[in-house]
């Protein structure tokens, strides 16, 4: 029987990059793009099957920024499949990135300017937008992920700059703060310890990670491309002494293959693992701990337990 392997994200950057990799790795799975626009999928569906004839490639079409398109694509894919063995989380929304110029040249002259092009911390702000992306995808995939005697694997893609110090409990849509980036990349870390929390003894394992500091559309969406090609000398000049400037989806995409190659219930719910790539290019995935703790994960899940209540509610009452 085929593993199932589901990835958000997969029409382009890092998810793609990803797919390419994986079917290099293993052509015998069922690979399901899990994609917002059915003409992009659709070619990269048909690439990855010339490329890759004895896999078997299938599309689901969903919006992971809205909830109803997340409760559609659900019911499609539990009658579609039996079980999930692995989803990749991957789909990256950044609504109206601009880049605080002023905090930019002062850190360039700063002994924080590796941390700066590192983290892109105090760099990036964007227009407040409340959605309901990231809530229970889990909850509705339940009955194909949850197999005690067969695990499966959630790995969510998260980013270096999610920092506690950007997360309040009391205002977790960071409808108050000014990172909201960094705020939604922290609270999917929490997440990801609660639900190893909860659902390790079903059989349910997570994940996160980050890819580094990699070109994709989200980034180019910052700065224009002839900026970051001025800026790339200056970039894999500090690769030397930075190890997450990954720079390519395909190096991005190191520490997703690898936690495929991993076995689930062997990962430290508290490690992030991240992407690296040397000075010289070689690529390997660097594990650290994550600043979080156990019971500010659980009520964080619980408060988004109740919000998704809410928001289910509205939808039916609609």
């Amino acid at each position: 029987m085929r593993k199932v392997v589901l990835v958000t994200g997969a029409d382009s950057g890092i998810g793609l990059a990803f797919c390419k990799r994986l079917l290099a790795e293993d052509d015998e799975l069922h690979l399901c793009l899990a994609c917002r626009e059915m003409c992009k999928a659709e070619p990269v569906r048909d690439d990855l099957l010339a490329s890759h004839p004895t896999a078997e490639v299938t599309i689901v079409e969903v919006d992971v920024s809205n909830l109803r398109s997340v409760f559609r694509a659900s019911k499609e894919l539990k009658q579609r499949f039996q079980r999930l063995d692995y989803v990749y989380l991957n789909a990256g929304i950044l609504l109206n990135p601009r880049l605080k110029i002023k905090e930019l040249f002062s850190g360039l002259f700063s002994r924080k300017m590796i941390h700066m092009f590192s983290t892109a911390e105090g760099l990036l702000t964007q227009d407040d937008n409340i959605t309901a992306d990231g809530l229970q995808e889990v909850q509705e995939l339940e009955p194909l992920l949850c197999h005690p005697d067969s695990p499966s694997q959630l790995i969510w893609t998260s980013s270096c700059s999610a920092l506690r110090s950007n997360f309040s409990l009391e205002d977790f849509q960071h409808s108050k703060g000014q990172e909201p980036y960094s705020s939604s990349k922290y609270a999917t870390d929490l997440l990801s310890v609660a639900l190893n929390r909860n659902f390790n003894q079903r059989g349910l394992y997570s994940s996160v990670v980050c890819p580094g500091a990699v070109m994709t559309n989200l980034t180019y969406r910052i700065l224009p491309p002839f900026i970051w090609l001025l800026l790339l000398p200056v970039i894999l000049l500090l690769r030397f002494f930075v190890n997450s400037f990954t720079m390519t989806p395909y190096n991005g995409a190191e520490v997703l293959l690898w936690l495929f190659q991993q076995k689930p219930e062997s990962l430290n719910p508290l490690i992030k693992y991240h992407s690296a790539t040397t000075g010289l290019g070689n690529n390997y995935v660097n594990p650290q701990k994550m600043d979080v703790d156990e019971d500010t994960a659980e009520k964080f899940y619980q408060n988004l337990l109740a919000l998704e209540k809410r928001v289910r509610a509205t939808i039916q009452i609609q």
